[in-house]
């Protein structure tokens, strides 16, 4: 998954993981950003983990909810 771990925290207001992303998006159906904030809560509090053009953080995040949706939705 581009390069990082299963269990690399893409959230962490909310400590959700990339394995949580995958779930939310395999077996729970999530097709969208709202489908994965519903589902893991990912995104709901800072929301600096959602896309990059929202990061308004000092430290930048590596990797986004948008960029895992989109990479695991071509599969």
């Amino acid at each position: 998954m581009l390069g990082f771990d299963d269990n690399y925290e893409v959230c962490n207001c909310k400590k959700v993981t990339i394995s949580h992303l995958k779930d939310a998006i395999y077996n729970k159906n999530a097709q969208n950003l709202s489908d994965i904030q519903e589902l893991t809560t990912a995104g709901t509090e800072c929301r600096h983990c959602i896309f990059p053009e929202g990061d308004f953080g000092k430290i930048k995040k590596k990797i986004y909810c948008k960029d895992i949706l989109k990479e695991l939705k071509k599969d």
